[in-house]
């Protein structure tokens, strides 16, 4: 399949950037610089996130919006252009002939320390913004405050929902809590970015389908009974029997899946005795379960307890598995990725648009795909000047906040192109 983007004139109309409102005004393209690195400062673990929770409801309150803070606690979402929330809260009513444009960000933060020095770096010691939330945040936030002018002028073709959404980090996400609030009620369309070291700020990437892997976690427990070194052959090896496990298991599963599905397990962590001359009783493996194609993840889990069962039984060991699901493959919807393309071209030309890969990284995003259609885009962050590539997950992790500018007005863009769209 081809996964390149269309550059013919596309589903949706693309007006030159200067006939587009929705542009970022200075003054808040300030505060929102302000409010990311206050986000930075102050990063928050899944399900933990009520100091950016309550940031955010205060901002969008006093722009006259009424957010509602999710279920779990954390998180929130807020309506633009729709009626007000029912009474008791959780029904928004909205027009089933005007589905809602949802704009998702995730606020959660990771625990690992921040190595930068900058004076907005992290105050939280083993906690940081590593992975680019706090730009996701603001981006959603400064759309969901244009839009909500463009909406009180008459000017918001369709209406717009911000999901900001909690523990993106912890396995399976936070998405499927969210969506259990009503994140997607009255929802047609849904869009995220996700922040891009690779590409430069000021561009963005895009691709058709797939655009982040399935990501699973697994554990497993090897048992046996051990002994003296000076006589492995009455004891189970279980050192042995972890090593085999570990080497073999991917090459199993490499035979027994089309490669082209991109199932791999790969390990984190392998622990296993305590004396040089004492066989143990007990060895631990930790991994991730990664996949390209989401027909081969739901495959996944019988697959790998099949490899794994094999080896450990070869080598005279029971196992004990924990195959926990993560998250399945973000894949972009067609019409979606094209409204995306349209917006950018509107904003910033054909140029600031590339195409991008699918990635082994997992996504929870993807949840809200087997609901609605929707698509993310790939937000270049990388000041295109600096040699040095500070990768995701990385403690000196850090953007161009030029692309706060760019996800802001990529997304106001596409509020006003989505009307052009079917429904």
């Amino acid at each position: 399949m081809n996964h390149s983007i269309s550059r013919d004139a596309g589903t949706a109309r693309t007006p030159a950037g200067d006939q587009l409102p929705g542009a970022l005004p200075d003054a808040l393209r300030a505060e929102l610089s302000a409010f990311r690195r206050d986000l930075h400062m102050h990063p928050e673990l899944g399900n933990q996130e009520f100091r950016t929770t309550a940031a955010l409801k205060e901002r969008l309150e006093r722009a006259g919006l009424r957010p509602r803070v999710l279920a779990t606690g954390t998180g929130l979402i807020c309506d633009i252009g729709t009626p007000a929330a029912t009474a008791d809260g959780r029904a928004l009513a909205a027009d089933p002939a005007r589905p809602l444009l949802a704009l998702r960000a995730d606020i959660d933060a990771l625990p690992i320390p921040d190595t930068k020095t900058v004076d907005y770096a992290s105050t939280v010691p083993g906690r940081a913004h590593a992975c680019g939330h706090d730009v996701h945040t603001a981006v959603v936030l400064g759309a969901g405050l244009v839009l909500a002018e463009l909406a009180r002028t008459g000017a918001l073709p369709r209406p717009v929902r911000l999901i900001f959404q909690p523990a993106e980090e912890v396995l399976p996400g936070g998405a499927p809590d969210a969506i259990e609030s009503g994140a997607l009620e009255g929802v047609g369309r849904i869009l995220a970015v996700h922040c891009d070291p690779r590409v430069d700020a000021g561009r963005i990437g895009l691709r058709v389908g797939a655009i982040t892997s399935a990501c699973d976690r697994l554990e497993v427990g090897l048992d046996g009974p051990g002994g003296h070194t000076a006589r492995p052959h009455l004891t189970t090896d279980l050192v042995t029997a972890a090593s085999r496990v570990a080497l073999d298991v991917p090459a199993l599963l490499s035979r027994r899946v089309d490669a082209r599905a991109g199932l791999a397990v790969t390990w984190g962590r392998l622990a296993s005795g305590h004396a040089c001359n004492v066989i143990p009783q007990h060895a631990e493996l930790s991994g991730t379960v990664r996949c390209l194609d989401l027909d081969a993840w739901r495959q996944a889990p019988d697959l790998v307890h099949a490899a794994i069962d094999e080896v450990a039984t070869l080598h005279g060991a029971k196992s004990q598995i924990t195959y926990v699901r993560g998250v399945p493959p973000v894949v972009n919807e067609p019409v979606t990725v094209q409204l995306l393309h349209s917006a950018m071209a509107a904003r910033r030309g054909e140029g600031a648009i590339e195409d991008t890969e699918q990635s082994l990284g997992g996504e929870d995003f993807s949840w809200y795909l087997e609901h609605v259609p929707g698509a993310m885009a790939r937000l270049g962050v990388h000041p295109p000047a600096d040699t040095t590539r500070r990768d995701l997950h990385r403690g000196d992790f850090d953007v161009d906040e030029q692309a706060i500018r760019v996800g802001v007005e990529l997304f106001t863009a596409c509020a006003l192109l989505d009307g052009d769209l079917p429904d």
